[in-house]
């Protein structure tokens, strides 16, 4: 994925990406042991990686939601990232 956030070039490989008539999924994949439990309590980094693809797919797919998600081979488990949290962390 290659973009650019306000004056910022970017470029980055996502994990997984779904695209769906109405939605945009963006998924990482997450090694830590143990995995948080929360959103909350992940690495904020992670959360912004998240949020940077999010800003660049929504330019792609203008038409379409996108959503954001950590994957923690831990568990697995599958952890939404919530907008306003990523909202936060391209504010930081």
């Amino acid at each position: 994925l290659a973009g650019s956030v306000g004056t910022t070039a970017v470029s980055g490989r996502m994990d997984r990406l779904v695209i769906m008539p109405d939605r945009v999924l963006v998924a990482d994949y997450k090694t830590n042991r143990p995995a948080p439990a929360r959103i909350e309590d992940a690495d904020p980094a992670y959360v912004l990686q998240l949020a940077v693809y999010a800003v660049i797919l929504r330019d792609l797919y203008p038409d379409r939601t996108v959503e954001a998600a950590l994957v923690w081979t831990d568990g697995p488990r599958l952890m939404a990232v919530p907008q306003a949290m990523m909202d936060a962390a391209l504010s930081d």
